[in-house]
């Protein structure tokens, strides 16, 4: 094999390697993967039911925060400190997710999550997690399945992104078009967080989404709810 060859069969293989990465995380993330995350609504239900969200640029306005300095941000925050730490102090970055959960509903929406997606991924992949919150399971999972980080990363932040706006289709509610939409401007957003939240660590974590943190505690006693959260 001359050295063309040589380097074009290198190209492929890496390109299908790619290819399976893309495959294996839209797999992960898709709404049919087994995490319920249909049923959570991080405490939007009751932003609506307020009419604090009441249009297609109130929710582009909430995710935006949410993705910058809420939930979301710590989530992927989260995601990247435990994507390469020591197997000993999973367990360590793990309790310090649960505690930096605001509320009782949002401790049980990462738990619930993350113990659903662990038994999945044991399942198929044949990995070996224990019960995580739902970011510190998908960091460890990508960790063992040698997929990239940035490229978790962005998925991840996409699926809540896409998920948020199925909450707001149903309930706002609003149309199909203004949630893709919705999606669409924030697209570059997700992008930026992912590769911005590289070489976080513990220290940097933060939020200031304080009423979207408040509403997840009203939603506990929120009279009618169709989600857990």
């Amino acid at each position: 094999m001359g050295m063309e060859e040589h380097t074009a069969t290198i190209m492929v293989i890496h390109r299908m390697n790619k290819n399976n990465e893309i495959l294996t995380l839209v797999q992960l993330f898709s709404s049919s993967f087994p995490v319920g995350s249909f049923a959570y609504s991080h405490g939007m239900e009751s932003a609506i039911d307020d009419g604090l969200i009441t249009n297609a640029n109130d929710l582009e306005q909430w995710l935006s925060c949410l993705l910058t300095q809420g939930g979301a941000w710590s989530d992927a925050a989260f995601l990247n400190i435990a994507f390469d730490v020591e197997s000993s102090n999973v367990h360590y970055i793990n309790s310090y997710a649960k505690a930096f959960a605001s509320s009782n509903e949002r401790l049980k929406e990462t738990e619930l999550q993350g113990h659903a997606y662990c038994e999945a991924v044991n399942s198929i992949w044949d990995l070996n997690l224990k019960k995580l919150c739902y970011p510190v399971a998908v960091a460890r999972s990508a960790n063992a399945l040698n997929l990239s980080i940035e490229l978790t990363t962005i998925m991840y932040l996409n699926a809540f992104v896409v998920n948020m706006c199925n909450v707001a289709m149903r309930l706002v509610p609003l149309g199909q078009t203004d949630g893709q939409q919705v999606q669409t401007s924030l697209k570059q957003k997700v992008l930026m967080v992912a590769s911005e939240i590289k070489g976080v660590t513990l220290d940097d974590l933060f939020s200031n989404t304080f009423m979207s943190d408040i509403m997840a505690m009203r939603h506990e006693t929120q009279y009618s709810r169709i989600f857990q959260t």
